[in-house]
């Protein structure tokens, strides 16, 4: 069983710190594995690791995190190992999109199913599953949809995806003539005509964090917002590989 070690706020424990430290405490196993021939510096104490960490003075806690540090980089190398040349199953792509819909980066996706980033992006790629915008200026721009995920015709109810907001969407009434002539009020626009395409009402789906808040139950809210079907792109098709659409 591998060893967990609690961790308070202002600790360090980053696993790029711990990695600092080991090198710094065994500058000679450390020169050897980069293969560096000069002068190896000297080792730093104990002191100036816990120093480093920003954890109290404790070599017991010390040999805790860096005994638990190797155990889980061991860990993750064999079962990486032990999945690498294999196919996904089914179960790691319903994680993965459903994952990557929901927000998190190929990367933590990538730690937590053993697998590369490059095997991750090609996974979602290959099973068609819309792209998000790397950074926070790109989030304006309209991202094109795989081929799998274009249509003009959505059922009211349907979960689906926005590629102006970059979310899972929940798809209201078609925005037909004889419905928006139903609705008093409600300015008459051919909007197949304008656009080329059918008009939907949406529901974007947005995460919530309410911590420390009166609603810490509530996880996910939203808008409402009008979309072509253009800017609209399928799901459906990921239900084969166990994607539940309604948990985005």
């Amino acid at each position: 069983m591998r060893k967990t070690v609690k961790k308070k706020d202002y600790e360090n424990l980053t696993a790029a710190n711990i990695e600092k430290v080991i090198a710094l405490l065994n500058p000679d196993t450390s020169a050897q594995a980069t293969g560096e021939s000069k002068s190896t510096p000297k080792a730093i104490t104990k002191k100036e690791a816990c120093d480093i960490l920003n954890i109290a003075y404790n070599t017991t806690r010390l040999a805790a995190i860096i005994s638990g540090h190797l155990e889980q980089k061991e860990y993750v190398r064999s079962r990486k190992a032990k999945k690498r040349g294999t196919a996904a199953t089914n179960e790691e792509i319903a994680e993965a999109v459903t994952d990557y819909l929901q927000g998190d980066t190929i990367t933590d996706i990538s730690k937590r199913l053993f697998r590369s980033a490059g095997f991750v992006r090609a996974l979602l790629e290959k099973v068609g599953v819309p792209q998000r915008p790397s950074g926070k200026d790109e989030r304006k721009e309209v991202n094109y949809f795989p081929d799998e995920c274009v249509s003009e015709n959505f059922n009211e109810g349907e979960i689906a995806w926005s590629a102006v907001y970059h979310s899972a969407i929940k798809v209201g009434k078609r925005l037909t003539i004889e419905y928006q002539d139903s609705k008093p009020g409600l300015k008459t626009v051919d909007y197949e005509s304008k656009y080329g395409c059918p008009c939907y009402q949406i529901y974007v789906i947005q995460k919530v964090d309410s911590e420390d808040t009166f609603f810490a139950s509530v996880t996910s809210g939203g808008f409402n917002a009008y979309s072509a079907a253009y800017e609209l792109g399928k799901l459906e098709h990921l239900r084969k590989y166990g994607v539940k659409l309604e948990a985005l």
